[in-house]
């Protein structure tokens, strides 16, 4: 499936992703990868866990708002920083923000898990709530910027992020050789986007897979349709798959991607509560979609070393979804 971009941003190479590395290493976590011999045997495949769970800020979005924040310039950086986000780019960026000692505000959903509002607040950033949708959040959001002047640094839409999140995939070619296959969840597309940009330079033989939740299906319907189609407010557990693509994600998803799979809630828990058990660490339920999809389609994935990104950790331990 082809696309072309009408984004007016910038296409991000492989040389930002070079650059975004050197960039924000002394501010991330070179994660881990961990395997399961048990979960293997399920899948019925060699999976390799990149856990992003255990990063810095507890998701992969540190880096792409780490190399948002360190990318500008001094006047610029003095006016600070502003975003609207469901929860991990929100508390990634105000982690960034804080590093640089520089001021942050996030537009919120009310409906945004208390973790994720406790650990903007805790590293200093500025909440200012709307209603659960992508148009309030837009709205509101508008009216901050202009107030405050802040460089806005999307959660996924801006190809200084993409650059970020691509170097995930940058550090998993060098930790596993001869992946078959790279699998990530996707909402806004941001990480998809990261992984397309390295795989399709680096390891261009290796196939990249998108997973999603059923109840927030836009990015499987548009890349069904080769266009976008997106959903206002949608229902899933997965709270921070609920966003929908943008131009310059659609440019990599629909021009790398080869497939997006569909998990529904019922799958999402089992996988999450599958990882906890088994492999003994904490992911959200926006990470446990991918390999929700994954025992879903087993012949897919059959006997094939595949890349499972594992996007995040910032669950609130008040409210697990098998409670």
């Amino acid at each position: 499936m082809n696309s072309v971009s009408t984004s007016p941003l910038s296409i991000p190479t492989i040389d930002d992703v070079i650059a975004a590395h050197k960039r924000i290493k002394p501010y991330i976590h070179q994660t881990p990868v961990l395997t399961s011999r048990l979960i293997n045997g399920l899948a019925g495949a060699e999976l390799f866990f990149k856990c992003e769970n255990l990063q810095k800020a507890g998701a992969f979005k540190v880096r792409g708002a780490t190399n948002a924040v360190f990318g500008l310039s001094a006047d610029k950086a003095g006016l600070g920083v502003a975003t609207h986000s469901s929860g991990n780019h929100a508390l990634c960026l105000s982690y960034a923000a804080g590093q640089r000692g520089i001021p942050i505000t996030v537009v919120m959903p009310h409906t945004a898990p208390q973790a994720k509002k406790d650990a903007v607040l805790g590293y200093g950033g500025k909440i200012v709530e709307c209603e659960p949708s992508t148009s309030s959040r837009e709205a509101v959001f508008a009216d901050v910027v202009a107030a405050s002047g802040a460089d806005f640094v999307h959660p996924y839409n801006d190809p200084r992020v993409i650059a970020g999140q691509a170097t995930c995939a940058h550090e998993l070619l060098q930790q596993v050789d001869n992946l078959d296959a790279v699998i990530a969840p996707i909402g806004g597309g941001g990480m998809v986007s990261g992984s397309c940009l390295t795989l399709s330079q680096l390891a261009p033989k290796t196939k990249i897979y998108a997973a999603e939740p059923l109840q927030a299906d836009d990015a499987a319907r548009s890349f069904k349709a080769g266009y976008i189609i997106a959903d206002d407010a949608p229902h899933t557990i997965a709270d921070g798959l609920k966003v929908p693509l943008k131009d310059l994600t659609w440019h990599f998803v629909s021009n790398h991607v080869s497939d997006i799979f569909t998990a529904t809630e019922a799958d999402i828990v089992m996988a999450m509560k599958l990882v906890w058990k088994h492999m003994k660490i904490v992911i959200e339920p926006s990470s446990a979609v991918p390999l929700a999809c994954i025992l879903k389609h087993p012949e897919v994935f059959k006997n094939q070393r595949v890349g499972v990104i594992v996007t995040g950790g910032n669950v609130d331990l008040d409210s697990l979804p098998w409670l």
